[in-house]
């Protein structure tokens, strides 16, 4: 059973650091409990590492926690440190070439954000299960896993601002601006987040999940954060940012129906009631104003934008395919607690 955490008004503090999976996530973790200055040369072995195994993004999800809210503890000059940053661009390398080898080339971004936008009646899939026959332990499982990305949603995205140009970059602004709660914190969507945790009863602690998730749960954010810190990828990053517009709004919509079926509380509903009407928007915006005006701007970018849509589908497959094994044969989808 997944445990509840008694949660308060106060905003958590981010959660302990985690147990390594690992030898990669083992060195990453003995690095940072040092100091950057007193630490010896961070090695672990890459080339043998599983890239979507739980090691190697534990170990890259760590990585990228110190470009965020840095790691309970953890001194903040590790951000920069040249060993460590030698290690994630080694793991990224591995990553990144799998999720290539996972994914097609080709096509138009125009013919590919038609292709999302077209849903199907009889689909399949975590929001499906969790609308017409899921438990409310299942959708608690579901909130947990989503917790590592809707505790930091939209941050990832914002690294891409500065990389962008002209109408591409106002537009990307604007959509932005609305994940963030247009200005008002309350309403900024990670703090709808942890008020949809608190309500459910669940650990509204950031990372606070991190220990129950595997790499299934850890490959979505990583790919995106891969993406906003690298500028050489900033069309994938557009793609990526797209396509979760575009495909945001009917999934939120079946998540609203199962929240209100198992008589969730009105700040479940709320987040995805939410993203319903505010995604519907953004898709437009993505799909004219910042794909459109990318592509006529910097047109060799097209198959990288593209490439970005068609990554966060194979990861987003790839947790829901962890979820409904996990669900379809009786298990719990999240990890033991240590």
């Amino acid at each position: 059973m997944l445990n509840d955490t008694p949660t308060t008004s106060t905003p958590p503090t981010a959660a302990a650091l985690p147990t390594a999976r690992g030898p990669l996530s083992s060195a990453v973790l003995s690095a940072l409990v040092q100091s950057p200055s007193d630490a010896g040369s961070v090695v672990a072995p890459v080339t043998d590492a599983d890239p979507y195994g739980d090691d190697l993004h534990l170990a890259l999800y760590l990585c990228y926690e110190l470009h965020y809210r840095g790691l309970p503890g953890v001194d903040d000059a590790w951000e920069w440190n040249p060993d460590l940053l030698r290690l994630r661009a080694e793991m990224e390398s591995a990553f990144l070439a799998d999720v290539r080898a996972h994914v097609t080339v080709g096509g138009s971004a125009a013919d590919e954000m038609d292709l999302l936008s077209t849903e199907h009646v009889d689909g399949s899939g975590p929001s499906f299960h969790l609308r017409d026959t899921g438990t409310a332990e299942q959708m608690r499982e579901y909130l947990a896993h989503r917790s590592l990305y809707h505790l930091k949603e939209a941050d990832p995205h914002a690294w891409t601002i500065p990389r962008l140009q002209g109408q591409a970059k106002a537009s990307y602004v604007a959509v932005e601006f609305d994940e963030f709660g247009g200005g008002r914190g309350s309403r900024m969507h990670q703090n709808l987040f942890r008020d949809l945790l608190a309500a459910a009863g669940l650990d509204a602690t950031y990372l606070g999940y991190l220990d129950r998730v595997g790499a299934p749960t850890l490959a979505p954010v990583n790919l995106m954060s891969m993406f906003g810190l690298h500028r050489s990828l900033r069309g994938a990053a557009v793609g990526h940012l797209a396509a979760t517009e575009i495909t945001s709004s009917p999934g939120s919509q079946r998540l609203v129906k199962a929240l209100q079926r198992l008589e969730f509380p009105a700040e479940c509903v709320a987040f995805y009631a939410e993203h319903v009407e505010a995604d519907a928007v953004h898709e437009q915006v993505m799909r004219h104003d910042v794909v459109g005006d990318l592509i006529a701007r910097e047109p060799e970018l097209e198959a990288d934008v593209v490439f970005g849509m068609r990554a966060i589908d194979h990861v987003e497959d790839v947790l829901a395919d962890h979820l409904m094994d996990a669900w379809s044969n009786g298990r719990e989808s999240l990890r033991p607690a240590s």
